[in-house]
Protein backbone atom coordinates (compact mmCIF):
# COMPACT_ATOMS: atom_id res chain seq x y z
CA UNK A 1 0.00 0.00 0.00
CA UNK A 2 1.84 3.42 -0.77
CA UNK A 3 2.30 5.97 1.91
CA UNK A 4 0.32 8.90 2.62
CA UNK A 5 2.85 11.90 2.51
CA UNK A 6 1.91 12.88 5.74
CA UNK A 7 2.45 9.25 7.55
CA UNK A 8 5.93 9.26 5.67
CA UNK A 9 8.02 10.48 8.72
CA UNK A 10 6.69 7.76 11.14
CA UNK A 11 8.70 5.26 8.72
CA UNK A 12 12.31 4.36 9.46
CA UNK A 13 14.85 5.68 6.30
CA UNK A 14 15.34 2.07 5.81
CA UNK A 15 11.34 0.74 5.39
CA UNK A 16 11.70 0.11 1.43
CA UNK A 17 14.31 -2.77 2.62
CA UNK A 18 12.42 -3.31 5.97
CA UNK A 19 9.66 -4.68 3.09
CA UNK A 20 11.37 -6.14 0.68
CA UNK A 21 12.50 -8.73 3.30
CA UNK A 22 9.36 -9.37 4.86
CA UNK A 23 7.86 -9.47 0.96
CA UNK A 24 10.56 -11.85 -0.80
CA UNK A 25 12.31 -13.11 1.71
CA UNK A 26 10.25 -14.32 4.89
CA UNK A 27 7.49 -14.94 3.13
CA UNK A 28 8.92 -16.08 -0.28
CA UNK A 29 6.30 -13.96 -2.63
CA UNK A 30 3.37 -15.48 -0.77
CA UNK A 31 0.66 -13.96 1.73
CA UNK A 32 1.33 -14.80 5.02
CA UNK A 33 -2.43 -14.04 6.79
CA UNK A 34 -3.54 -17.06 8.17
CA UNK A 35 -7.15 -15.71 8.65
CA UNK A 36 -6.48 -12.69 10.76
CA UNK A 37 -7.86 -10.52 8.73
CA UNK A 38 -11.00 -11.77 9.17
CA UNK A 39 -12.32 -12.03 5.21
CA UNK A 40 -13.08 -16.07 5.20
CA UNK A 41 -11.81 -16.84 2.54
CA UNK A 42 -8.98 -19.24 3.01
CA UNK A 43 -8.43 -21.81 5.82
CA UNK A 44 -4.87 -21.60 7.32
CA UNK A 45 -2.51 -19.00 4.72
CA UNK A 46 -3.64 -17.11 2.35
CA UNK A 47 -2.84 -18.51 -1.09
CA UNK A 48 -1.91 -15.24 -3.17
CA UNK A 49 1.14 -15.08 -4.65
CA UNK A 50 2.83 -11.79 -5.56
CA UNK A 51 2.40 -11.13 -9.34
CA UNK A 52 -0.02 -13.82 -9.94
CA UNK A 53 -3.93 -13.60 -10.24
CA UNK A 54 -5.58 -13.43 -6.73
CA UNK A 55 -7.71 -17.07 -5.88
CA UNK A 56 -11.10 -15.41 -5.19
CA UNK A 57 -11.13 -12.44 -7.93
CA UNK A 58 -8.43 -13.14 -10.87
CA UNK A 59 -7.10 -9.43 -10.20
CA UNK A 60 -3.60 -8.73 -10.27
CA UNK A 61 -1.89 -9.88 -6.47
CA UNK A 62 0.50 -7.15 -5.19
CA UNK A 63 1.93 -7.75 -1.22
CA UNK A 64 1.68 -5.32 0.70
CA UNK A 65 3.68 -5.46 4.15
CA UNK A 66 0.94 -4.54 7.39
CA UNK A 67 2.16 -3.67 10.77
CA UNK A 68 -0.50 -5.78 13.24
CA UNK A 69 -0.72 -3.23 15.40
CA UNK A 70 -0.87 0.03 12.93
CA UNK A 71 1.94 1.30 14.34
CA UNK A 72 4.24 2.74 11.01
CA UNK A 73 7.27 3.34 14.39
CA UNK A 74 6.90 -0.52 15.00
CA UNK A 75 9.08 -2.36 12.33
CA UNK A 76 9.82 -5.26 14.81
CA UNK A 77 9.53 -8.27 12.25
CA UNK A 78 6.89 -10.09 14.59
CA UNK A 79 4.94 -6.89 13.98
CA UNK A 80 4.93 -7.58 10.21
CA UNK A 81 3.16 -9.39 7.84
CA UNK A 82 3.38 -10.22 3.89
CA UNK A 83 -0.05 -9.59 2.64
CA UNK A 84 -2.06 -9.48 -0.67
CA UNK A 85 -3.78 -5.94 -0.75
CA UNK A 86 -7.11 -7.83 0.05
CA UNK A 87 -5.89 -9.32 3.31
CA UNK A 88 -4.39 -6.23 3.87
CA UNK A 89 -7.10 -3.76 3.47
CA UNK A 90 -10.01 -6.25 5.19
CA UNK A 91 -7.14 -6.35 8.39
CA UNK A 92 -7.29 -2.30 8.26
CA UNK A 93 -10.76 -2.09 7.87
CA UNK A 94 -11.77 -1.24 11.75
CA UNK A 95 -8.66 1.07 12.08
CA UNK A 96 -9.21 2.87 9.06
CA UNK A 97 -12.84 3.47 9.77
CA UNK A 98 -11.81 4.74 12.90
CA UNK A 99 -9.30 7.15 11.71
CA UNK A 100 -11.70 8.10 8.50
CA UNK A 101 -14.07 8.94 11.51
CA UNK A 102 -11.54 11.26 13.76
CA UNK A 103 -10.41 12.90 10.39
CA UNK A 104 -14.03 14.35 9.52
CA UNK A 105 -14.07 15.62 13.30
CA UNK A 106 -10.79 17.24 13.35
CA UNK A 107 -12.60 19.28 9.60
CA UNK A 108 -15.64 20.12 11.25
CA UNK A 109 -13.56 21.36 13.93
CA UNK A 110 -11.17 22.91 12.45
CA UNK A 111 -14.06 24.81 10.51
CA UNK A 112 -15.87 26.16 13.33
CA UNK A 113 -18.81 23.44 12.81
CA UNK A 114 -20.00 21.64 15.75
CA UNK A 115 -22.22 18.15 14.90
CA UNK A 116 -25.33 18.29 15.43
CA UNK A 117 -25.47 14.77 16.43
CA UNK A 118 -22.81 12.45 17.91
CA UNK A 119 -21.34 9.37 15.77
CA UNK A 120 -22.43 6.68 17.18
CA UNK A 121 -20.37 4.03 18.43
CA UNK A 122 -19.20 1.54 16.23
CA UNK A 123 -19.40 -2.65 16.71
CA UNK A 124 -16.27 -3.78 15.10
CA UNK A 125 -16.92 -7.46 16.34
CA UNK A 126 -16.37 -9.90 13.51
CA UNK A 127 -19.75 -11.10 13.88
CA UNK A 128 -20.95 -7.59 13.43
CA UNK A 129 -21.97 -6.92 9.73
CA UNK A 130 -23.35 -3.66 8.64
CA UNK A 131 -26.96 -3.50 8.07
CA UNK A 132 -27.85 -3.99 4.21
CA UNK A 133 -29.80 -0.99 2.76
CA UNK A 134 -32.51 -2.12 0.38
CA UNK A 135 -33.18 -0.10 -3.15
CA UNK A 136 -36.59 -0.32 -4.41
CA UNK A 137 -36.48 -2.94 -7.64
CA UNK A 138 -37.35 -0.70 -10.55
CA UNK A 139 -39.06 -2.50 -13.54
CA UNK A 140 -37.13 -1.30 -16.63
CA UNK A 141 -39.38 -1.98 -19.81
CA UNK A 142 -36.89 -3.94 -22.43
CA UNK A 143 -35.98 -2.39 -25.78
CA UNK A 144 -38.95 -4.41 -27.67
CA UNK A 145 -41.63 -2.36 -25.36
CA UNK A 146 -39.73 1.13 -25.76
CA UNK A 147 -41.30 3.97 -27.36
CA UNK A 148 -40.24 3.77 -30.86
CA UNK A 149 -39.50 0.29 -31.11
CA UNK A 150 -40.60 -2.08 -34.12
Amino acid sequence: MPIRPENRRRYPADWPEISLNIRTGRSGGRCECLGECGRGTHDGRCPNRNGRPAYVTGSHVVLTVAHLDHTPENCDPANLRAMCQGCHLHYDRDHHRQTAAATRRAAMEEAGQQPLFLEPAVDCSPEWTPPLRHRPVVDVPGPDVWPGAA
